[in-house]
Parts: C-alpha cells; structure tokens; sequence
C-alpha cells in the first residue's frame, strides 16, 4: 500500500504550533460542495469575534474557475453560510461552516441542492420526516489499491470482514475511531460505525436528522472523513463499486419515516409510500448518484445484497430489495423503512428531497410540483 507523503510530516512539531494562543481571534472554516457534485471544498478566514450562530458568519466568495464551478471570465461565486459545526482539528472557539453556493447572479450554483431540498422540507414540515443515512466508503492508498490489500493479489473472499475484529479481518480502524470523535466533537450527529463486507470498507451512520439536517450532516461527516484520512496519508474514496467483481459494493442506504409512520398503526402509511415510491423507481434510480444511475448501475446487480436497479422490490427484512421494511417494524406494526438504492456518492440533500416529493407532496412524473 502507498501513503500520502503529507501524512509523514512531523506532527510533534505540528502540535507545538497549535497550542500558541491566538488571542481574541478565530479561525472559520467555510466548506462546500464543488462542481463534480462529489468533491469538496474549504478555505479559512479570521474573524475577530466568536460566531454563536451560523447567521454571525460574513458572506464569503472563491475563485469558481477553479472548483468546476465558473468560467475564467466571471469566476467569482458566493458562499452562504448555512450550518455552524465545532472545528475538532483547531479546536474551540474555531469553526468549520458548511455553505451553499451561489453564482454572480445570486441564483443557485448546479451542485447546489440545498437550496431546493431547504423549500421542499418547509412543505413537509407539519410530516415532520425523519431520515437516517448509513455512509459507507472504502479506504484507499494513494496507489489505487485498497488499503491493507496484499501488493500482488487479493484477500481471502468476504466473510470474516464485516464487523470483524483482528488485524487479519480489519484494515484501518484508528482511522474510523479518529473519524468518529471528530464527528463528535464537532456536533455531527453521527449514530455509529462498523466495519463492512468488504475487506477495507467501512460504513458510519448520521441520524436520525429532520427535514434539511439530513444533508449538512452528512456533508460535514463526509468532509470530516475527508480531512481525518490525509492525516493517515490515505483516501476515503465513496465509488459505488471500488472493486469489480465478487465484491461488495458501497452504498448509503437512506432510513425514512414520517410522524403517521412513527406511531401506532403506521405500517399502513409505510406501505402506502412504498407503494407510491414503486410507480417513480426511475425517476429516484436518476437522482440517487451524481451521474444519473451510471455509478449505481455498476452496483445495483441484483448481486452482493443489491436489488436489480430495473426492477423495484420490497420486503420484510430482505437485504436484496430496493426497499427493506426491518422485521421488527413489521412485528410492531410500525417505524421506519429503509432505501437501499441510493450509492454511496449521492447527493443527500437531492435524496432526501426526491423521497418528501413522492412521499409526502405526492409528486408524480406527470405532475411535478414547484418549490
């Protein structure tokens, strides 16, 4: 395996530095999502105060002819603070805050999904809808190969991998455990963590969220990651299929419910998003990866607990189904159901708000609803 040469540096020395007082100052970290619709972005500005809420952070702007997002000629893009997190690397009182991006006419860059997803939860509010994502990725070396994975050749076949313990069965663990903290410190409302099927693969939960927090808390998780990986000198990739062939995929399986779902008798409710969810399955195969179902259609095989993205099922407790209602929602009688088409790169504010458009606003294809 190959390792980032950044991660080799002295972080003694590192901390030496870091533990200088930086006065009444403070370090504001504005991240945000670029033009590929995957990858993200950050750069830092000192304030001379202490933000308390996100609405204390200035407006800021970046040069969009270099993030995929702009022309040269008219480069400059806008960013929107949107949601205020503690910074785990600098510590407090700095900040990290997740932004929106806007173009030279104030109007929603195209990776922007925020801002549409925002609307549409505000039409849901009164359903209250609660979503919890299980993000998984593989860890990766600079090389392209999975991290851990023998020079030449491969591990033995899956098996022993998921949820293992053991430095036969687990590759990088202080990463996750790392990862984990940080998304603790810094307000992330990260649920939990396993090792997944996969040898090298990993998998951490956020939520249960509401309505918009869904998607900055898991872009904040995702950047986190990110960021937690170059100190190991190792990338975090979220490819829906890393691996060809007798490997499992990575996805990131979306957890739903509304109020009416989460009370008594709400399975008749469940079934009947199910079923509304059943007469759009190529509207939402389209908007559950950034390249309009190519990346999941590598993943989503019928194979490896998938369902066949050309067809839509759904079951008790049947990982192979595009939807899976958890045995003991179906014993209680309800709860929540569980979307397991989206792939691990998704946009989750655009997941998030095509589920509330069919589910809730009773969006069909034949009749879109303006936000």
């Amino acid at each position: 395996m190959s390792v980032a040469d950044s991660s080799k540096l002295n972080k003694t020395v590192r901390e030496v530095y870091m533990k200088l007082p930086q006065g009444d100052q403070v370090q504001v970290t504005y991240v945000w999502i670029d033009g590929t619709g995957e990858g993200l972005r950050s750069k830092t500005k000192t304030l001379d105060y202490e933000p308390k809420c996100v609405k204390d952070i200035p407006e800021w702007n970046f040069d969009g002819s270099s993030t995929y997002q702009a022309e040269g000629s008219n480069s400059d893009m806008y960013l929107i603070p949107c949601h205020m997190f503690r910074d785990p690397f600098c510590l407090d009182p700095n900040k990290l805050v997740l932004c929106e991006v806007l173009k030279y006419n104030r109007k929603p860059a195209e990776t922007n999904g925020r801002m549409t997803c925002s609307k549409v939860m505000e039409k849901a509010k009164d359903s209250y809808p609660w979503f919890g994502m299980e993000q998984e990725y593989t860890l990766m070396g600079i090389d392209g190969r999975p991290y851990g994975w023998p020079k030449n050749g491969f591990p033995g076949p899956q098996g022993p991998y998921y949820c293992g313990v053991g430095a036969d069965n687990v590759y990088g663990r202080d990463i996750v455990e790392c990862h984990y903290r940080a998304c603790l410190y810094a307000g992330v409302k990260i649920a939990g963590t396993n090792a997944e099927v996969m040898p090298s693969q990993w998998e951490f939960q956020v939520g249960p969220c509401e309505g918009i927090d869904m998607g900055d808390h898991l872009w904040m998780a995702r950047f986190l990651l990110h960021r937690v990986c170059e100190d190991f000198g190792v990338v975090a990739t979220l490819d829906p299929k890393p691996i060809t062939g007798n490997w499992n995929g990575a996805g990131c399986h979306t957890n739903y419910s509304t109020e009416e779902m989460r009370k008594p008798g709400g399975l008749k409710h469940i079934e009947s998003a199910i079923e509304k969810l059943s007469k759009r399955h190529e509207h939402h195969i389209k908007a559950y990866d950034p390249k309009g179902g190519a990346d999941n259609s590598r993943r989503l095989t019928g194979h490896h607990e998938t369902s066949s993205i050309f067809d839509f099922t759904a079951g008790v407790a049947n990982r192979g189904a595009s939807i899976r209602i958890p045995r003991q929602v179906g014993q209680d009688g309800f709860g929540y159901f569980e979307d397991r088409r989206p792939a691990a790169n998704c946009d989750p504010y655009v997941v998030t708000e095509v589920i509330v458009r069919t589910t809730i606003l009773n969006e069909t294809d034949d009749h879109p609803i303006e936000v």
